[in-house]
């Protein structure tokens, strides 16, 4: 039987126009003066690590500020708003929750691991989270969307984990790995239907440095489907797919180039393939236009501003003005799709993007011929 594909509603929008994706969490959070106390709330208040730098927890012990963020980044113009998830696994989680044992002479391995996905307690507070942060993202991109008569969605955002698949961290042992594939594979699994459970419109593996990992997600995406019946029933969520790159415009960790990164996930068909965070969007030019010629789905990019600068107000060195300016300078080039921000981008610079872009047609959509 062949399968038909439904056109969804934001492919429709990159035909017609450059869709916003929001900015960064963690650096909006820092604006609103939260302490480890704050954090804590009353269900952690008894950790033993400090919490203040997992910010995913927010979205349980202050969800009315994540609300208010994901607000002011609609209000701001965006069409797509992430879940605040970025290091919702039980496999990051434990980096928080879990003494490690290389501070009592042990190591971290694929046996440590194993424990870490067969915790309960781990996959409870991921799933939480993933559910909580897409239901919470969902309620306000449904009454935005009502509000202003224009459809917002939802990005289950699958951020790349504390771990690597592709590198040793033993000098003299280049093949062990702390972890192993399936085990990354299941703790993207539990993420990704929590993730559909919450209401997400879609999947964004993102901020990818490892190319081995996201290929963990982007499995994990694909038997989710099968197992739950989403393929059959025609309820696949479409898949976003967005890299960090160096200067040398190579994946951090696996180093792949732009081209063979292109090259490695294109069988995913995914919805957009694009770059992030990473480096500021002076630099990440090139990289972006080799992508935009190679990949024949929509492109995305939502760059940091700039480069880190611990004296300027966000930490990073680019204002709105800026990123304005430059992610305009994309759109005129003809590169792009999806723009927004990431580190260093409040909701300010994403409305400054947003009105930069107004107007200005997008990239070139290119189809592959249908194989008869």
């Amino acid at each position: 039987m062949t399968k038909i594909h439904t056109i969804h509603p934001l492919e429709k929008i990159l035909e017609n126009r450059i869709a916003i994706i929001d900015g960064a969490m963690g650096t909006t959070i820092r604006t609103y003066g939260m302490t480890e106390a704050d954090i804590r709330g009353e269900r952690f208040k008894n950790s033993t690590k400090d919490m203040l730098n997992n910010g995913d927890i927010f979205s349980l012990t202050q969800p009315k500020m994540i609300c208010d963020i994901h607000r002011r980044f609609l209000e701001a113009g965006a069409d797509i708003i992430e879940t605040n998830t970025f290091g919702a696994t039980s496999i990051t989680q434990s980096e928080f929750f879990v003494d490690d044992p290389r501070e009592h002479g042990g190591r971290k391995d694929p046996e440590f691991y194993q424990k870490i996905i067969d915790d309960k307690s781990l996959s409870d507070l991921a799933w939480n989270i993933n559910e909580q942060s897409a239901q919470q993202c969902r309620e306000w991109a449904d009454r935005v969307g009502n509000a202003t008569g224009r459809q917002r969605f939802v990005a289950g955002a699958i951020g790349p984990l504390t771990v690597s698949l592709s590198n040793s961290p033993d000098a003299d042992d280049a093949g062990f790995r702390v972890v192993t594939f399936d085990q990354v594979k299941t703790a993207y699994k539990q993420q990704v239907r929590a993730l559909i459970a919450g209401g997400s419109d879609l999947l964004l593996v993102e901020t990818i440095f490892d190319s081995l990992n996201a290929k963990a997600a982007l499995v994990a995406i694909r038997e989710v489907f099968d197992e739950d019946g989403l393929a059959t029933n025609n309820k696949e969520l479409p898949v976003m797919i967005s890299a960090a790159v160096g200067r040398g415009g190579e994946t951090l960790i696996s180093a792949q180039t732009t081209e063979a990164f292109w090259n490695a996930v294109k069988h995913v068909k995914p919805l957009s393939v694009g770059l992030n965070c990473s480096l500021g969007p002076d630099l990440m030019y090139p990289f972006l236009s080799e992508l935009s010629e190679k990949a024949n789905v929509a492109i995305s990019c939502y760059p940091n501003a700039g480069l880190p600068n611990p004296l300027s107000e966000t930490g990073f060195d680019l204002g709105p003005a800026d990123m304005a300016r430059s992610l305009g300078g994309f759109a005129q080039g003809g590169l792009i799709n999806i723009a927004g921000g990431c580190c260093g981008n409040t909701p300010e610079h994403i409305a400054a993007i947003a009105k930069a872009l107004e107007g200005v047609s997008p990239r070139r959509l290119q189809h592959d011929e249908v194989a008869a």
